[in-house]
């Protein structure tokens, strides 16, 4: 029965309840994140009062941006935490400290109350949930991979980004019902707190759905044969910081990518091209349902070509689609910002999918969670946190309002660099070294 790795055992009920939870988990952290994104120019009213509306904005970017500073930390300190106690306790803590940090930022007074306070207490509120969820993607990728079948990984993973676009969505819907239920002054004022304060029976539900599921079969084995790393990060820095490396270049680009697509496109259909709250939200609705359903697709294209045809597909996507993709969006109207949204997704879900079955397939179960934790987040810290803020700061700069898929592309160009680094890793096995792929036929 046994392929070569060692999940295959798991049963196919078994399996399904572990992608619903992980999926389900992940749903609320990145629903809580995302809230700030679409929630921006409000909070930049309330937070970063000026004269300037690009000034305010660039000020509720920078402190979005911030919150990825703690992102690495966080992936650091729980990555270890999941390779010493095990994935399934460190993703119900990261869930909780999410939760309690989106409930707490709901509650912030603002700067017409307290002054400087209030935008100096955002930051920590959103440091807070840069350090939780620096703990969730890698270690919900692992969760979910150390149970999945092997030639069939790609397509189980690539339900953690359904989830993530999913939670995109969420976020956009409750935010576009508030704002059109409520008119623009009330959600300014003080509707925008709604969303957030959504985030205390999410993330009850999330913590009771991912406490309720055992261990995975490959973090288990390593326990009982003790084998668990004793100094997690010291141990992935000593031996895997070239593998590291390479793939941090390539999930570079699906960094940016995702952040413009999920974040700053709306940002710029309101701002820069002129479109009403309304209407640019319910563009992203409908933008990010199509991701999340693409999602499973590229997944079985990936399964069926391997990591490295994705890798340069989803590159190449983004190299030919990012200009045509605001060209459309600055046309303005639901029709035609989706347009764009949809073009910019194709490349976006691509490398977001293949990322998810990277970040476990490339590294050992010893130091799995450590490795793609760090990985993941120094990547995004430094192209996906920046993302919303670069692009505002490269129009204002430049006038022009295609500098920020110019900037796109000039990522992507680089990400194909690394693709051709990094190897084939689609028939390898879970339970081997990262450095030496099974031998033995795939499933």
């Amino acid at each position: 029965m046994n392929s070569g790795n060692t999940t295959e055992a798991v049963d196919a009920k078994t399996l399904r309840k572990v992608i619903r939870a992980a999926a389900i988990g992940n749903f609320v952290e990145w629903f809580d994140f995302a809230l700030y994104g679409f929630l921006a120019t409000e909070i930049a009213h309330n937070f970063f009062p000026s004269d300037n509306d690009t000034a305010a904005l660039l000020n509720t970017f920078a402190a979005f941006a911030v919150a990825f500073a703690l992102r690495p930390i966080g992936g650091a300190y729980f990555g270890g935490l999941g390779d010493r106690i095990g994935r399934k306790k460190t993703l119900a803590i990261t869930i909780v400290l999410m939760s309690a940090a989106t409930l707490a930022l709901g509650l912030l007074p603002t700067f017409a109350a307290i002054g400087i306070a209030a935008p100096i207490l955002l930051v920590l509120v959103r440091c807070v949930q840069g350090f939780s969820t620096g703990g969730e993607y890698a270690g919900a990728c692992a969760f979910v991979l150390e149970h999945a079948r092997r030639n069939r990984r790609a397509w189980y993973s690539s339900f953690l980004p359904v989830s993530t676009f999913a939670a995109f969505c969420g976020a956009a819907v409750i935010s576009f019902v508030c704002s059109s239920a409520l008119g623009e002054q009330a959600m300014t004022e003080w509707g925008w707190r709604i969303p957030f304060l959504l985030a205390a029976p999410l993330g009850i539900a999330g913590f009771y759905i991912r406490n309720k599921l055992d261990e995975t079969p490959d973090f288990r084995r390593i326990e009982d044969s003790d084998k668990v790393a004793a100094a997690p990060l010291r141990e992935t820095i000593r031996t895997h910081s070239r593998a590291m490396l390479r793939l941090g270049g390539f999930v570079s680009a699906t960094a940016l990518s995702f952040y413009m697509f999920t974040t700053y496109m709306s940002t710029y259909i309101q701002v820069t091209v002129g479109e009403g709250t309304a209407r640019t939200l319910l563009s992203n609705v409908l933008a990010l349902l199509f991701a999340a359903a693409l999602c499973p697709f590229v997944g079985r294209f990936s399964d069926r070509v391997g990591r490295r045809t994705t890798m340069f597909s989803a590159a190449a996507l983004l190299v030919v689609g990012s200009v045509p993709a605001y060209l459309l969006a600055g046309l303005g109207g639901v029709p035609a910002t989706f347009a764009g949204q949809v073009v910019l997704a194709l490349g976006a879900v691509s490398c977001n999918v293949v990322t998810a079955v990277l970040l476990v397939e490339l590294f050992p179960t010893r130091v799995r969670y450590t490795a793609s934790a760090l990985t993941y987040n120094l990547a995004y810290t430094v192209f996906g946190g920046t993302a919303p803020f670069m692009a505002t700061f490269l129009i204002d700069q430049t006038g022009d309002p295609l500098a920020p898929a110019y900037y796109l592309t000039i990522v992507a160009v680089l990400s194909l660099v690394s693709a051709r680094t990094l190897p084939e890793t689609s028939r390898r096995d879970l339970s081997t070294s990262a450095h030496e792929p099974s031998k033995s036929p795939a499933a």
